[in-house]
């Protein structure tokens, strides 16, 4: 077993400590992290396979979750701001 390979297994062994935290909370912010974790796990997922197969199609994928990932972050982020603020 390669480095790379090892590393996939590491990554995939994160991920059901990350649905835990999504799933279970307790506070929003919480599960914005939970999501997050997931989603960048992803993103290093689709690149370690991208290495490990040679199909360079995963780049392409792992680029376009990561700008995904990120703006959702940011619109959950300025939700969690802004959710008890209304200026009506």
């Amino acid at each position: 077993m390669s480095f790379l390979e090892g590393a996939l297994i590491a990554l995939l062994l994160t991920l059901p400590f990350a649905v835990y935290r999504l799933v279970r909370g307790p506070t929003l912010p919480d599960r914005v992290v939970g999501l997050d974790l997931i989603t960048t796990v992803s993103v290093a997922l689709a690149a370690l396979y991208a290495l490990v197969s040679g199909q360079t199609a995963f780049l392409d994928v792992a680029t376009a979750l990561a700008l995904f990932a990120f703006l959702a972050t940011l619109g959950l982020a300025r939700y969690i701001e802004y959710r008890g603020h209304r200026e009506d």
